[in-house]
């Protein structure tokens, strides 16, 4: 058995959540500058958007709401 195999399988081993985080790191480990940056600039949207929502400058609809104006928009 190579290596990678033998990680992959030691991998799959691990609990869900422990394979979640693996995933990210190897993924971030591909271009971790470019990959670092998009993280941040997601992290700073989430949290500007997070905000908007805690102080009541935008207004939340219910997720089944939500799709049903999306499809009312794609079947026109």
């Amino acid at each position: 058995m190579s290596t990678v195999e033998q990680i992959t399988e030691e991998a799959l081993a691990l609990p869900s959540e422990a394979r979640a985080l693996l995933a990210d790191r190897l993924v971030e480990s591909l271009d971790p500058t470019e990959d670092g940056y998009i993280r941040q600039l997601w992290v700073k949207e989430a949290i500007s958007r997070r905000d908007d929502i805690r102080t009541g400058r935008v207004q939340t609809i219910p997720g089944d709401e939500a799709l049903a104006r999306v499809r009312r928009t794609f079947t026109k």
